[in-house]
């Protein structure tokens, strides 16, 4: 059952929301971030207001801070970073239903139009008017959840049960995006399946493929520190590509072995691997993003090869929300570290160490 109100269930005796201010990560550029102050608006109906809780750094947030963006995805004005994030409700405007102060919830960063075509044919993750907060690939970029307060709309709060932490309602993000991959797989019972990449949706995707019903998961990666959660989130077996480069030999062999690789590296020599170890007629799917790269494009051909994208998610962040509040999927075991907003700059850089850090929260105290 969601939590409910709690002690910061009353709200009158406060002064105005929009008198109360915030602090936010901002960021000016390649390594430029910046902890800020702002005014808060109006609530209003429909809307909630939110003391948020835990913020978790992404790939994503990383790439922005490290290299101004990803591959066409630059970062052309300041942005407040953060897109996974959990919170208390601390108000909620006119016409709000069931969600009550004193609740934690997870935030759901997507905003699609519901009007577009794609919206209307029931494909509203490739809405054409999408606003993904912190996002930048659209100008002006959509600011996200690295704040101490924020006002979103009602539908986008999903309260989590009692007893889970603001850490793991955090997680739900990077699990929907999981389960969004793991459903373009299709049946996955019995499936022999290779996951390239142990970083954080590395893992979670080990925890959505194993929730799913396959029967093998080999997790690969360059990281051993990566590596060792992976049995913990669902994996049958562990290769280091980097100490043992023939590791997925055997897996190659015949054409290849396994129903679905899911790739999470983006990384050209996995996925030359991927497509060595996949099946004839098996599935790839592609979860991590990058530049440009070469192909091998002859496999491909060659094996009839299902090559599918996978781009975040639509209803699986309810789902996610349901997994975690039961930890039928727990994610604990990819939670690493947290430090307070004043020290975004130090999460930031710790989570650019893989050999110690996995998924690098943020945590929130507030300004009145």
């Amino acid at each position: 059952m969601p939590r409910r109100a709690g002690k910061t269930a009353h709200f009158k005796d406060r002064k105005k929301v929009s008198d109360m201010l915030t602090r936010v990560a901002r960021l000016h550029g390649q390594r430029d971030l910046r902890i800020e102050t702002e005014d808060l608006p109006e609530l209003k109906a429909g809307e909630v207001l939110l003391r948020m809780a835990a913020g978790g750094i992404c790939g994503s947030d990383l790439h922005y801070y490290q290299d101004g963006g990803f591959g066409p995805v630059r970062v052309r004005e300041p942005i407040i970073a953060g897109h996974e994030a959990s919170g208390h409700v601390e108000a909620v405007g006119a016409q709000v239903g069931e969600i009550a102060p004193g609740m934690l919830v997870a935030v759901n960063p997507s905003q699609p139009c519901g009007q577009c075509h794609y919206c209307g044919i029931g494909q509203p993750i490739h809405c054409l008017s999408m606003r993904f907060m912190g996002s930048a690939m659209r100008l002006p970029h959509e600011q996200g959840l690295f704040r101490d307060r924020l006002i979103v709309p009602a539908i986008q709060c999903h309260p989590v049960a009692e007893g889970i932490t603001a850490a793991e309602a955090a997680c739900a993000e990077p699990l929907a995006v999981c389960l969004h991959a793991a459903a373009q797989a299709g049946d996955l019972s019995g499936a022999s399946v290779l996951i390239c990449g142990a970083g954080p949706i590395g893992l979670l995707t080990n925890a959505a493929v194993r929730h799913a019903g396959a029967a093998e998961i080999i997790a690969t990666d360059l990281s051993d520190a990566a590596l060792a959660r992976a049995p913990a989130m669902g994996a049958t077996a562990t290769i280091n590509v980097a100490t043992n480069p023939d590791g997925l030999a055997p897996w190659q062999v015949d054409k290849g072995k396994f129903d679905v690789v899911f790739d999470c590296s983006a990384a050209g020599p996995a996925l030359r691997s991927a497509f060595a170890a996949v099946k004839p007629r098996g599935t790839i799917v592609q979860v991590g993003v990058t530049g440009d790269i070469t192909i091998p494009l002859n496999a491909l051909v060659g094996k009839e090869i299902v090559w599918r994208g996978s781009q975040r998610f639509d209803r699986e962040f309810a789902g996610a929300v349901a997994l975690i509040s039961t930890r039928t999927i727990d994610v604990r075991p990819i939670i690493s570290h947290a430090f307070p907003l004043e020290q975004a700059v130090e999460a930031f850089e710790q989570a650019g160490d893989r050999s110690l850090a996995c998924k690098v929260q943020l945590t929130f105290a507030g300004v009145e």
